[in-house]
């Protein structure tokens, strides 16, 4: 006579024979985050004001004031300020907005929750990745449009024009957002998130000739700003829209299109290697 102990419930026998739940393929997760982080942007009315919408409202409100000519050149001053703004806005939506972003996420506790989950952790940087290129190309196009409606910039002229503004534009975006990551490191919590960010991007802007020409600042803010992405973007984008005659009042009496593809490809490789050390799952690395 065989004795038994109890017997298996159909619920115990489902369970055991049931195949394991597999993790989210990086591919369907990436694109679930990308959707998130799009919708979250376009529905935070305070995003889209101070991140996408600032340099637009720079841009008809300094344009409707400046008049006039560049000192040594015949380029009406308002264009030479839309290249900079155009450069400035995406440093608005690459490094501003991600850097505040991350670290509001971080103190409210959604990078932690996120590492529990069984989405792959490269998802999440692919759904930040997505987030500014989608919002940076949406600024360039609002500010380049407007510009050209509204204040007279020339398009590029040439195909060598058009793929310098897509490089500059591809490398000052990747370099901003990874450096936005980097900087939110040293944001302590999500109140003070806009404190500490925006008063670099202003003093940068300052410095590197978005809103005075950059020739006409002191030496030792032009040295400044040239240790920073943005001065370079500038220059790069006024290349595209200015014609070359505007090279008489460049620092160098050039474009330097080439140190500006080195200085921006070398921020982007430092602040990769930052952001690798710094990004923490559960708080920044380094405090």
């Amino acid at each position: 006579m065989t004795l038994t102990h109890g017997t298996e419930t159909p619920a115990r026998t489902a369970m055991a024979t049931a195949p394991a739940r597999r993790a989210p393929g990086l591919w369907r997760a990436s694109a679930a985050r990308s959707s998130v982080e799009l919708k979250v942007f376009f529905r935070n009315k305070q995003s889209l004001v101070f991140t996408l919408f600032f340099p637009v409202i720079l841009l008809v409100v300094f344009g409707s004031i400046f008049s006039g000519k560049v000192d040594g050149t015949d380029v009406d001053f308002r264009q030479v300020f839309m290249a900079g703004v155009i450069a400035a806005g995406v440093m608005s939506t690459a490094f501003s907005g991600l850097a505040i972003n991350v670290a509001i996420e971080r103190d409210t506790g959604t990078i932690r929750r996120l590492a529990m989950t069984p989405m792959p952790k490269s998802a999440y940087f692919i759904g930040k990745l997505v987030r500014v290129v989608v919002t940076t190309v949406l600024e360039t196009v609002l500010l380049v449009g407007i510009a050209v409606a509204a204040f007279g910039l020339p398009m590029p002229g040439s195909p060598k024009d058009w793929a310098t503004l897509a490089w500059c534009l591809t490398l000052g975006t990747a370099a901003c957002a990874l450096a936005g990551v980097a900087y939110s490191a040293v944001i302590p919590n999500s109140r003070s998130a806009a404190a500490i960010v925006t008063p670099v991007f202003m003093v940068l802007q300052f410095i590197s000739g978005v809103f005075y020409p950059f020739d006409k600042l002191p030496s030792w803010m032009q040295s400044t700003a040239a240790l920073f992405p943005l001065k370079w973007m500038a220059q790069g984008f006024r290349s595209v829209f200015l014609p070359d005659s505007f090279t008489a009042v460049e620092p160098a009496g050039a474009w330097e299109l080439g140190r500006i593809a080195l200085v921006l490809t070398l921020w982007t490789v430092g602040a990769l290697v930052a952001t690798a050390l710094t990004f923490g799952w559960r708080g920044p690395r380094v405090k």
